[in-house]
């Protein structure tokens, strides 16, 4: 259980600092640029799927077991934090897009922390 605990602690960073990096980023190409809204939207998308993959990969690759339940606790923590976040700071709910957004990236959280977990290298040889 430490173990997984660590996992999702490394995963937490990963996800927290290249969200940080990443809205920075499009925050200045926002600001000196004139891309339109649309295109803004449809790489958000994009850049959340990958920065969630990547942060899902690193847990297991930290964890090196259990990949689909690290990947599932990460993605439901972060489905979490934006609820209440949504919730609490402008008292809406998730719409159907935004929960087919989620179960999107609960399944790339999966898909990613499984890929780590199964790529750290540490089998055995058969006798």
């Amino acid at each position: 259980m430490k173990q997984h605990s660590s996992a999702l602690l490394y995963g937490w960073v990963t996800l927290i600092f290249l969200l940080i990096i990443t809205s920075l980023t499009m925050a200045l190409v926002l600001q000196f640029t004139s891309i339109t809204n649309p295109l803004l939207d449809q790489l958000a998308t994009v850049l959340a799927f990958v920065i969630l993959f990547i942060a899902a990969f690193i847990a297991g690759l930290k964890a090196k077991s259990k990949g689909w339940l690290v990947g599932i606790l990460l993605s439901l923590g972060f489905s979490l934090f934006v609820f209440l976040f949504q919730y609490l700071g402008y008292g809406e709910l998730f719409s159907v897009k935004q929960i087919i957004f989620h179960t999107g990236f609960l399944a790339a959280c999966i898909i990613g922390a499984i890929l780590g977990v199964n790529l750290t290298g540490n089998r055995q040889r058969p006798a």
